[in-house]
């Protein structure tokens, strides 16, 4: 049995739900950009040894109502391994990009998030043993698109606490992401 028409069905049945109840209960909207509905936030990550990593991925979203936010945000992700067995070589690989991305609450602090984007990723890779050649990887751009679980603990105020598990859906074979679920945590913070 198929089920992917099923899911597709349960997946617009939610959205539609979504949207009867936040037109019903929500207040009035607001004429005009409202700048306290806004929040910033994104990831951060270090690591130094034999495997470094440094990531920046800063993003911007605006809440439209108690059920639907939507942003943008920049990706830039470095990353280097050094590996010692069978051949000792070390191998550098970037990211950068954008993205943006779409998140619905079905309840108050869990939400479903999709968020397309588009990366620029490089690499080499040097060899320690001079039988071995150096190779550059192949510059290009990769497309993802990472589909997502998610909860937003509340820390005070407008900021939260996020945690999320995401999946590249696309599974491009420079996929940044790798072919697994992978968690995230981030905070965001209003303005």
């Amino acid at each position: 049995m198929n089920i992917k028409p099923l899911i597709l069905c349960l997946a617009l049945l939610t959205v539609a739900g979504v949207r009867a109840v936040a037109q019903e209960y929500d207040e009035p909207p607001k004429k005009g950009f409202d700048k306290s509905k806004l929040f910033g936030g994104g990831g951060f990550g270090l690591s130094f040894g034999d495997y470094t990593l440094v990531n920046v991925s800063p993003q911007l979203g605006y809440r439209f109502n108690k059920y639907v936010a939507a942003g943008a945000g920049l990706n830039f992700i470095y990353s280097s391994f050094h590996y010692y067995s069978p051949v000792e070589y070390r191998q550098n690989y970037g990211v950068a990009g954008v993205n943006i991305f779409g998140r619905v609450y079905p309840i108050e602090y869990a939400f479903v998030q999709l968020q397309p984007e588009m990366n620029y990723v490089w690499g080499k890779i040097k060899y320690y043993d001079s039988r071995y050649t150096n190779q550059k990887l192949d510059s290009k751009f990769v497309p993802s698109l990472l589909g997502g679980l998610g909860g937003a603990i509340p820390t005070g105020g407008a900021g939260a606490f996020i945690i999320m598990v995401q999946y590249d859906l696309l599974q491009n074979d420079r996929t940044p992401y790798g072919n697994r679920a992978f968690f995230s945590f981030g905070y965001n913070v209003g303005f």
